[in-house]
């Protein structure tokens, strides 16, 4: 039982850490990055579809994302999905792909978007402790209820503490290696 409870807690602040890679992957750093498509939809056949799963899409240059659809009878109604997405770039279409040309930020933007990388990483901190809390909760009420000892309790909420401590350090990996991609021209 005192397991289960263990692996849940990691469970959750494994998959803050990816949820915070995949929301820091979304943020636009000057550079092509292919992820910035993932939420875009396409109208095929009247579904929406994912733009990922209907195009290759790759990466010729540092700053330029080539989408190159599987059927060139939707290229129109592609650069219709990026026009109307909040990506806010203009495709350029040459009858086969569509260039995505990434601007160049101003450093005042990339300071901007570093604050909104502190304040996802602050965020996802806070889903970590919670995930700690509701994991010592669980262990007291075991201990409450005799199912372990006092001294399984204090090597449980170490055990907790250890995990929490390394899911942070990770945390603030992934954040300081999205800022210093933000703040490197």
């Amino acid at each position: 039982m005192v397991d289960t409870i263990f692996n849940e807690a990691k469970e959750k602040m494994d998959k803050t850490a990816e949820s915070l890679q995949r929301e820091l992957g979304q943020i636009r750093a000057g550079r092509a990055n292919a992820s910035l498509l993932d939420r875009i939809s396409v109208i095929y056949y009247g579904a929406p579809t994912p733009l990922n799963q209907m195009a290759s899409i790759t990466i010729p240059e540092a700053r330029v994302l080539m989408i190159t659809p599987f059927d060139k009878s939707i290229l129109k109604d592609v650069e219709k999905a990026i026009l109307a997405s909040d990506l806010g770039i203009t495709p350029t279409n040459d009858g086969n792909v569509i260039r995505l040309v990434m601007p160049q930020l101003t450093e005042e933007r990339r300071k901007e978007l570093a604050k909104d990388v502190k304040k996802s990483a602050e965020n996802a901190k806070i889903a970590i402790r919670n995930a700690r809390r509701d994991a010592i909760d669980a262990y007291k009420k075991q201990e409450k209820a005799s199912e372990i000892t006092e001294d399984d309790l204090k090597n449980s909420e170490k055990e907790i503490q250890t995990l929490t401590d390394d899911s942070v350090k990770k945390l603030d990996a992934i954040a300081a290696e999205k800022e210093k991609e933000l703040l490197e021209i």
